[in-house]
């Protein structure tokens, strides 16, 4: 067999895509090139790696086997790399976070500095929902995560990055007169709720219950994003994240509506599974945060104190 390091690169890409024309696009090469590389590297092997079933690409069993055994592969020669670049006094190797939707709000500014210092970081961000945040925790496929409601059925580390507040938003359209509100106000106007499982949605659940509000619940979103737009649109209220707003409150398309008890407040948390031992570059990233945490604090979020509440 004479397979090449881009050839197993290329097939195990088309094993987690299922697509020659995905694989292409997230390798950005041609699908001629891909389908090239995936016909020369099965033309190696006496059993098919692929079928195609109607216009679907499905991976045989074989092939899942051999997809196992390239990513090992691909992963001894990365460690070789990075190994090479240790050697020299670099950092290198891979940093694997896993974030809920909101917090790509924040991370990117948590990592920019750290990442310019250190080049040779390869850096996988998996922005998904919480369950999936939890679920790539709890099988130790990153080193991080970043979540606003702490799991509580794993043994977890922690370190504290900054706050979150929640406020009762609403489009332009209605003029809110008083300077203040009670929790009456909630009676009167209809709520646009994230999904089930969404921090965002567990932190306003417990509000909304601890105060008693007589809330009317409109509709479920799947995103921060769809609730947002659909708030600017008039649909309904909601309480969303000020980290996700910021744009649309200096633009006039949405406006915070002043309620006695708001901000909600939690805390962005970044959490790792206790115990678990740490590549030099996680160690180095973590060291990073402890030191330069509330600079970035300081630099890229004090247009926070537009809105906290004295």
């Amino acid at each position: 067999m004479d397979y090449t390091i881009n050839q197993l690169r290329i097939y195990l890409k088309i094993t987690q895509t299922q697509s020659v024309t995905k694989a292409s696009e997230e390798l950005h090469l041609t699908q001629p090139a891909v389908s090239i590389q995936l016909k020369n590297f099965q033309s190696q092997f006496d059993i098919p790696l692929t079928e195609v079933i109607g216009r679907k690409l499905f991976i045989t069993d074989f092939g899942k086997e051999i997809a196992v055994a390239a990513e090992k592969i691909l992963n001894e020669v990365s460690a070789i790399n990075y190994k090479t670049l240790a050697y020299k006094g670099q950092l290198a190797g891979n940093l694997k976070i896993s974030v809920v939707s909101t917090g790509k709000y924040i991370i990117p500014y948590f990592l920019s500095g750290f990442l310019k210092q250190h080049e040779d970081i390869a850096l996988q961000l998996d922005v998904t929902n919480k369950s999936q945040v939890v679920k790539s925790l709890e099988n130790n496929e990153v080193d991080f995560s970043l979540v606003s409601v702490i799991p509580t059925h794993l043994k977890l580390a922690k370190l504290e990055l900054m706050q979150n507040q929640l406020y009762l938003v609403g489009n332009r359209d209605t003029r809110f007169k008083d300077k203040m509100y009670d929790k009456k106000i909630f009676e009167q106007i209809p709520l646009i709720y994230r999904e089930a499982g969404s921090g965002t949605r567990h932190v306003m659940e417990q509000f909304i219950l601890k105060n008693k509000l007589p809330v009317k619940k409109k509709m479920e979103l799947t995103s921060n994003e769809a609730v947002k737009q659909a708030v600017i649109a008039g649909m309904g209220f909601s309480i969303m994240p000020l980290i996700g707003i910021k744009n649309e409150l200096n633009n006039g398309e949405l406006q915070i509506i002043p309620v006695k008890g708001f901000p909600v407040k939690s805390v962005w948390n970044l959490i790792w599974l206790k115990g678990k031992g740490f590549s030099l570059v996680a160690n180095a990233f973590l060291s990073y945060l402890k030191t330069e945490k509330q600079n970035i604090i300081r630099e890229k979020f004090n247009w926070f104190e537009m809105y906290v509440a004295k």
